[in-house]
């Protein structure tokens, strides 16, 4: 039994485009979301299977918002990461409590959390390390500034996602606008930058170069990064779509499903809007026991920002499609 329910004529379009070798885009339309319960208000979620079983969510708010989860279907809130402010972030966010984009995961024994601090517009940007043995509100320690952007920088530092190879690498995906989707080595010691290096991956040149929230998932022997198209943060009027493009390694070259590189534009659509499910977007991608789960926002027909369920299906010639 899955954990949450699907819109069932959708579910047949996907698993149909699926046999068949086609990419989700060829099916006539998307499911809806899958069925969530409690709080389901969420901007930028990101989750994580906790090691005793459950499930914790950061999303973005003041402070990091955290939920969490018995079932993946009903989610409660857990309070705040950092509930007494966050002084370090404020000369990037102009003093705002709210901090972006985290991106949380179970490492060695304890909760790492990468996480932005920016204003909206703005490349002055930076993102932070913080880290916890339970994950519970209060409990999380800053560790520093690990990358920052300026305004004179030609791409953004927000919007992170840890990614950790079988050999035990440690790669930091991030980005917004400008030149695109970048990726930098960390030291898997400390989970700061190894070194000055600074990996192109994605980049647009139309809809005013609207690429952002990559988030990089191995599986069958590639590299898959999904990002958002489009824009976000306009409630009902939002056009962000998930993207994804794939690699036989995490540095690139990534193409799309004809072949495009991401580097030259290139994304093969697997969501986007449809009837009154507005702009879904900032993927991320959990490994979960049943299937592989993509979790992201999208916007009601009253602006609201709500918590995206589904889960990803691969297609006969490897490529992901939801449903």
């Amino acid at each position: 039994m899955r954990k949450f329910l699907l819109a069932g004529a959708t579910v047949l379009l996907a698993a149909t485009a699926a046999v068949h070798g086609m990419s989700a885009a060829n099916a006539a339309t998307y499911p809806n979301p899958g069925t969530v319960t409690g709080s389901t208000g969420a901007h930028d979620p990101a989750i994580v299977k906790r090691p005793t079983g459950g499930y914790l969510m950061a999303t973005t708010g003041a402070g990091i918002t955290l939920k969490t989860s018995n079932d993946r279907t009903a989610f409660a809130d857990a309070g705040r990461a950092f509930p007494n402010g966050t002084s370090w972030a404020d000369p990037y966010t102009n003093g705002d409590a709210n901090l972006w984009a985290p991106d949380i995961s179970y490492r060695n024994g304890r909760y790492v959390m990468y996480y932005s601090a920016s204003s909206f517009g703005s490349s002055k940007s930076a993102i932070f390390l913080a880290t916890s043995t339970t994950g519970a509100a209060g409990s999380w320690t800053n560790q520093g500034l690990v990358i920052e952007s300026t305004a004179s920088s030609n791409w953004n530092a927000i919007d992170p996602n840890l990614t950790v190879t079988a050999s035990g690498e440690w790669w930091l995906s991030l980005g917004s606008f400008w030149s695109g989707i970048k990726l930098i080595k960390l030291n898997p010691g400390t989970g700061k930058r190894a070194d000055s290096s600074l990996i192109n991956l994605a980049e647009r040149f139309v809809n005013s170069k609207s690429v952002e929230a990559p988030f990089i998932y191995a599986h069958g022997g590639y590299y898959y990064l999904f990002v958002a198209f489009d824009f976000c943060c306009r409630g009902a009027t939002s056009t962000y779509r998930i993207m994804v493009g794939r690699s036989k390694t995490i540095t690139g070259p990534y193409v799309d499903q004809a072949g495009v590189a991401m580097t030259a534009g290139g994304g093969t659509e697997i969501l986007a809007g449809h009837d009154s499910i507005h702009g879904p977007g900032h993927p991320a991608v959990l490994g979960d026991t049943d299937a592989d789960v993509l979790v992201y926002h999208y916007y009601t027909d009253s602006d609201a920002a709500r918590l995206g369920i589904n889960l990803l299906g691969w297609s006969s010639s490897a490529w992901p499609y939801v449903y």
